[in-house]
């Protein structure tokens, strides 16, 4: 049964056309048996296969058939073609161009479903009836509540089906909206998790390579130093590990590292730590915070830790030797002020330039990004008299 629905549905034209041929032999019927002389026998074959053609066409061509149909109509009100149960097909194309979408043929078939039935009754009943007037307007009426209908019927469909098209495409719309919207977190996820990645592996990597240098240097002079570099390394090296495991851990939904709970994203409180790792590593940090501590949203925290470790990281790189740097922590009422500058050379000119766009400057692109995403400001650049500067306002309450 749903082979055979199925079938129907794509071949309406071949359904229509059984229908259209079904109707032409009712009407073959009626003109043999019900109407006289060559002339109108003629009249009535003709307008019989033009309403047949009507039915069996009118899903290719509705506006046409509609036309058709009309000039048949007029014809059978010339010749005196009485109503047979072909003008079936004027239902049927009233119907059609209502579910249609062509707005001017939906009226012209809307008023020809009030006219054809009193013109048809004015032709063919007036003038041989002596029926009373209000029952030849009683039966008009009755006569056109079945065209009004069907076009009532084929416009209701045609609503029905334009909301179901909206919703369609709305749904459509709403997908499409879905996946850019999948696609951006994902984008952004990806390019948190970089900068988490380059500023724990940037920063714990410089340190490491410092101290293996100052090992390899003091290793046959002072073993003692040596043996000190070494454990610095290995600590780092933990450390490293420690907070990129936290930053796997998060991609692994459900699933805790050893010890079942994640390593907690480094704040303002870790500075210090922090601080003294470098000051180990052999780069003299001043440190001082001004104002009075106090809790801080996590965001910012976070924001502050990867600042002040991304800019040490980058004086080791670029400052040369005998660098001094200085960081500066200011609670203010309602921002976070930070500030991290150095002695040494500075850094070259394109890797901060438009946030070091060339591709080496990453770790400025990820400080801009960060800083963005908290909506504060930064800005960095080379310190008169020499040196480098990075200066960061981080707004303590969102929507700032």
């Amino acid at each position: 049964m749903q082979r055979l629905y199925d079938f129907f549905r794509r071949h309406p034209t071949g359904v229509d056309t059984f229908w259209a041929v079904l109707l032409f032999g009712f009407s073959g019927l009626w003109i043999v048996s019900g109407l006289h002389g060559a002339a109108q026998q003629l009249v009535g074959t003709a307008v019989g296969i033009g309403l047949s053609a009507v039915v069996a066409l009118r899903r290719k061509w509705p506006e046409w058939m509609l036309l058709l149909t009309i000039a048949l109509g007029i014809v059978q009100l010339v010749f005196d073609v009485q109503a047979n149960l072909g003008n079936f097909a004027i239902l049927v194309i009233i119907y059609t161009v209502a579910s249609g979408t062509t707005r001017w043929a939906s009226r012209l078939a809307l008023a020809g479903a009030l006219v054809a039935p009193t013109l048809a009754i004015w032709r063919f009943h007036i003038a041989r009836t002596d029926q009373p007037v209000w029952g030849l307007v009683f039966f008009t009426v009755l006569f056109t509540v079945p065209f009004v209908l069907a076009w009532v019927l084929g416009d209701s469909v045609r609503t029905r089906r334009a909301y179901w098209a909206q919703l369609e495409e709305k749904a459509a719309r709403l997908e499409k909206e879905r996946e850019t919207q999948s696609r951006i977190a994902v984008a952004a996820e990806r390019a948190r998790i970089a900068r988490e990645l380059h500023d724990v592996v940037a920063h714990n990597v410089s340190v490491m390579v410092v101290q293996a240098d100052g090992a390899a240097y003091v290793l046959d002079a002072a073993p003692d130093q040596a043996r000190q570099a070494l454990e610095a390394i290995s600590g780092t090296g933990r450390q490293a590990l420690a907070e990129m495991r936290r930053l796997l851990g998060v991609l692994r939904t459900g699933e805790k590292p050893e010890g079942g709970e994640y390593v907690p994203q480094p704040g303002v409180e870790q500075l210090a730590d922090l601080i003294d790792q470098v000051r180990g590593a052999g780069l003299p940090v001043d440190f001082r915070v001004v104002g009075e501590p106090r809790s801080l949203p996590s965001s910012v925290e976070l924001t502050a830790y990867r600042i002040v470790q991304e800019a040490l990281t980058n004086t080791r790189k670029h400052g040369g030797p005998d660098v001094g740097a200085t960081v500066r922590l200011c609670y203010k009422d309602a921002d976070l002020d930070l500030l991290v500058e150095d002695d040494g050379r500075g850094a070259q000119h394109e890797l901060y330039e438009d946030g070091g766009a060339d591709g080496l400057g990453h770790g400025l692109i990820g400080m801009r990004e960060r800083v963005g995403m908290v909506g504060g400001s930064l800005d960095a650049g080379p310190r008169p008299g020499g040196g480098f500067r990075i200066s960061a306002v981080l707004p303590l309450k969102p929507g700032r």
